[in-house]
């Protein structure tokens, strides 16, 4: 087991800087990690809550782009840690200390914060992303780390083939060493007995920290793209001992991880949660998800208003129908009106008999009476970010 000793000996490094270009446009106005997931949350709730589990309270949160709104968040939701007893979660943006540019990367985003590095001076470091749905004891993976002297020791989920071009893949030996890395590959290399499954990266690390501190130093001199997964890993394979670390759900089912990176995949994993038996679950008591406190009264359900398989906000309205959709704090959804398999953010108003279809709405957009959103035959459709899949998007405060 893992110590409190040991996890006070541990610093983490959330990444939240990222642009968020593919979730264009709920990214226009915040970072990706601050875009509202389950109608009560931001998605850098997740990570942080996991590391709250874990014991892990000293926790730093790596910003860049469009911060504002993520900051306040963490001001509003994350100051329940004791500073007097060395615990905290804080913001730190982009200060160009090792030069004038911003992050080029992911390695390039902790080469530029070595300094806190040497003033908090870890024994190992937590390197997480704050764009991931997932529950998952971090202390579990600390102490795999440390029984077989890893230097590096990278959480790993089991996907199939399709699932598997858009990852790191790692191929192992018996004891879980990584000896053989694919960053993105077209034709990925399975795990042993499994010609269909493959072991790709999540994006969680565990580093030894004087080798996470020269290898992203020496990563630093070279012209590459300063990443991970494409530059520092292969690296650390040919000098360092690197092991998978298998993700396994904390109550022995089927593990949940979800890379909210496109829009697409934020739409199927919100609508994951509507399901009647979904394969996550936000109200499990155990591992209650936290976030910024909210003071919105209890929904209200009017009239002939209707809920089904839906994920309801506080403050939320209901005088229409709403099914298999999650709805965010202080939406209207007005008599006669429909919302199927969409998702509102706060303080959408969605007219008498409008009808909302497969789309995305953001914060304090009102859609008009008898409007009709969610089909792109619908008239205006053009004005809209539509995916591949059909599902529309509209902005945040857009007028309709």
């Amino acid at each position: 087991m893992v110590t409190p000793v040991d996890l006070r000996d541990t610093l983490v490094l959330v990444l939240a800087g990222g642009q968020g270009e593919r979730l264009y446009p709920l990214t226009r106005d915040r970072a990706k990690p601050a875009v509202p997931f389950a109608g009560a949350y931001r998605i850098v709730d997740f990570s942080l809550t996991n590391c709250l589990h874990s014991g892990l309270r000293r926790v730093y949160v790596l910003t860049q782009y469009k911060s504002l709104s993520l900051d306040r968040h963490i001001r509003r939701g994350w100051q329940v840690l004791s500073e007097a007893l060395g615990e905290f979660v804080v913001p730190i943006p982009a200060q160009q200390r090792m030069g004038g540019s911003w992050y080029r990367g992911t390695a390039d985003a902790i080469f530029q914060n070595v300094y806190t590095l040497e003033h908090e001076r870890p024994k190992r470091v937590v390197i997480l992303s704050g764009d991931h749905v997932y529950r998952m004891d971090y202390a579990r993976m600390l102490a795999e780390h440390r029984e077989k002297g890893a230097d590096l020791t990278v959480a790993c989920i089991d996907v199939g083939r399709e699932q598997a071009r858009h990852f790191g893949i790692a191929v192992t030996e018996e004891d879980g060493r990584i000896v053989r890395w694919q960053e993105k590959p077209s034709d990925p290399e399975p795990v042993p007995g499994g010609e269909q499954r493959f072991l790709a990266s999540m994006g969680v690390y565990v580093f030894e920290t004087e080798k996470l501190v020269r290898r992203v130093s020496e990563d630093a001199r070279h012209d590459t793209e300063h990443d991970f997964g494409k530059n520092v890993i292969p690296e650390m394979l040919r000098r360092d001992r690197v092991f998978a670390h298998r993700f396994t759900d904390l109550g022995g089912g089927r593990p949940y991880w979800r890379d909210i990176g496109r829009i697409d995949s934020y739409y199927e994993a919100n609508l994951d949660l509507v399901a009647p038996d979904p394969p996550f679950v936000l109200h499990d008591p155990s591992w209650p998800v936290w976030t910024a406190p909210n003071h919105d009264p209890p929904v209200k359900v009017v009239g002939g208003g209707e809920l089904k398989d839906a994920v309801v906000s506080a403050g939320a309205t209901i005088r229409g129908q709403v099914r298999r959709s999650v709805l965010g704090h202080r939406v209207l959804v007005g008599e006669g009106a429909v919302v199927e398999d969409s998702i509102l953010f706060d303080g959408v108003r969605v007219g008498a008999g409008a009808r909302v279809v497969r789309a995305i709405v953001d914060k304090d957009v009102a859609i008009p009476e008898r409007a009709v959103l969610g089909t792109t035959e619908m008239p205006g459709a053009d004005r809209f970010t539509v995916t591949a899949t059909g599902i529309v998007v509209v902005p945040k405060g857009m007028v309709l």
